[in-house]
């Protein structure tokens, strides 16, 4: 079965139900168990929609790069993260769900109508929203969010690996690779790690216990 292409039809859709702005957000970072979670929100101008765009997942870094530049340029863009702290506090749904808020809001024009990938809509969202499930591969406007916020948390992680070298996150973005938990237990937990997340737990609580 041939994959899927993100198109403009949920954006015209809203456009015909009477909505004046249109933006995608989505979020990337769930997963890591170091950095924060990010979320960006895009809204696209319908006259210049840089060529080639899709789920970010589907990209190469050169092509997610290129496209992420022209999407600067063309679009209205904002993004926005939750922090460690918030993600232990809130857990990670939820501090996804206020990344996403805060993206949103930072938009230069405020959006009347969002499209959110996946199927929850954030709480805190203003105006109609619509929860589309695998957005990034369906919603061009989506698409356009889950590339900008992946280049930006990549480089995100890339300045932290320089301040806490050995962890790898410039290749592994802060995700559980053998690498990243090997490092873990030889040089411990640094303050970007999550503490709620349980690679990150069982050793701060292992450590205690020997402490103790």
């Amino acid at each position: 079965m041939a994959r899927s292409v993100p198109d403009f039809s949920y954006e015209l859709s809203a456009f015909a139900e009477g909505a004046r702005a249109v933006a995608g957000v989505d979020e990337v970072g769930r997963g890591p168990l170091a950095g924060p979670v990010i979320a960006a929100a895009v809204r696209l101008d319908p006259d210049c929609i840089p060529a080639g765009l899709n789920d970010s997942k589907l990209l190469t870094h050169a092509r997610r790069q290129a496209i992420s530049d022209l999407l600067w340029q063309t679009a209205d863009v904002s993004v926005a993260e939750a922090t460690v702290a918030e993600i232990d506090r809130l857990n990670i749904l939820h501090a996804s769900m206020l990344a996403m808020e805060r993206a949103v809001s930072g938009l230069k024009a405020p959006a009347d109508h969002v499209l959110v990938d996946g199927n929850r809509i954030p709480p805190g969202l203003k105006g109609r929203a619509t929860a589309i499930v695998k957005g990034d591969a369906r919603s061009l406007s989506i698409a356009a969010a889950s590339i900008i916020a992946k280049i930006w948390r990549d480089r995100l992680m890339v300045d932290l690996a320089q301040q806490h070298p050995g962890y790898g996150w410039d290749r592994n973005a802060g995700y559980p690779t053998k690498d990243h938990r090997e490092a873990l237990q030889n040089l411990g937990v640094t303050p970007h790690h999550r503490r709620s997340f349980r690679p990150v737990h069982n050793i701060l609580y292992q450590d205690k216990s020997v402490s103790d």
